[in-house]
């Protein structure tokens, strides 16, 4: 099936696309033809298509320029496949509080439309990926265990954010392909020592592991092949702080070195640094830096969600 055959199925089935409504497709240089195929299969579901190209941001969550910001808040629906990630952006956060249903695809693949995270039963991964959410809202405290490594987590007040890749109400927002619950820790309620042994944004899919100090919630340390291309994260400290805990929820995603689909697999939990504001955090920073753990214990206040990557719940 054709690019613009599946970006048409997947606009009716994720975000309900109807005709008459404003669609902007958002993209920049690296992703031009991903976005003009969204653009074409919105103009197929006839709706009012518009295409916007930039060029590509720096770092993952830098935000667009203002003109982008502004079309984003006046449409109906904005998908958004680019080379980084708008997803925790003001101008994501505004414009689902203006009311439109945002999908963004950082670093969408065509291969990732075929095969992988969106040919899940987004059904199932929605019902998992509630559940899950319920258990992080509920939870004071998130603990993980890898390789002798613990790092625990404060999760006090902060709800849990479901990314189901289902967006079809006013105002829904998260990634496509998508499939994890996520949480905003406190930012300064994080100890602990990690291995991010899956991928890790600016890395790519990682060949040996780097190891991660975090103390009063900031990085302080990055071991590791490629650590030093990692330089933003010890910036500030606003750069370095751990501003994410999520869980994948997607029986059929892949870690093939693409965030996007990496962090929503099964077996898998992403710590990520830097902006949180989001989703109901605190820290604005120049950068959301995302690092998948791949078969790790993880427990939410005493209760074991997962045993060595697998699901006990």
């Amino acid at each position: 099936m054709e690019l613009r055959e599946i970006a048409k199925r997947m606009m009716v089935s994720c975000l309900n696309v109807r005709a008459g409504e404003q669609v902007l497709i958002i993209t920049d240089d690296k992703k031009l033809p991903i976005g003009t195929a969204l653009y074409n299969a919105a103009q197929d579901l006839g709706a009012e298509a518009l295409l916007m190209t930039m060029t590509p941001r720096q770092v993952s969550g830098e935000e667009p320029p203002a003109a982008v910001a502004a079309a984003m808040k006046a449409a109906d629906v904005v998908i958004a496949p680019m080379a980084t990630s708008i997803t925790h952006t003001r101008a994501k956060i505004e414009a689902a509080k203006a009311g439109a249903r945002v999908a963004t695809m950082p670093n969408i693949t065509e291969d990732m439309f075929s095969q992988g995270a969106m040919t899940a039963d987004y059904d199932q991964v929605m019902d998992l990926t509630l559940r899950v959410t319920e258990l992080l809202t509920k939870a004071a405290t998130a603990r993980i265990e890898k390789d002798g490594c613990v790092l625990t987590l404060d999760l006090t007040g902060r709800p849990g954010i479901p990314s189901p890749g289902v967006y079809r109400e006013k105002g829904q927002s998260g990634n496509l392909p998508s499939g994890e619950a996520y949480i905003a820790p406190l930012e300064d309620g994080s100890n602990g020592e990690m291995v991010i042994d899956g991928s890790m944004v600016g890395l790519g899919k990682l060949d040996e592991p780097l190891r991660v100090r975090v103390e009063g919630g900031k990085l302080k340390e990055i071991t590791g092949p490629g650590a030093e291309k990692l330089g933003v994260l010890l910036a500030n400290d606003r750069n370095a702080t751990l501003c994410e805990l999520g869980i994948g929820t997607n029986h059929a995603a892949r870690v093939t070195g693409i965030i996007l689909e990496d962090e929503k697999a099964y077996h898998t939990v992403h710590i990520a640094f830097g902006t949180n504001i989001g989703f109901q955090g605190t820290n604005k920073a120049d950068c959301h830096i995302d690092g998948v753990i791949l078969n790790p214990t993880l427990y939410l206040d005493d209760q074991l969600i997962l045993k060595d990557g697998e699901f006990v719940i």
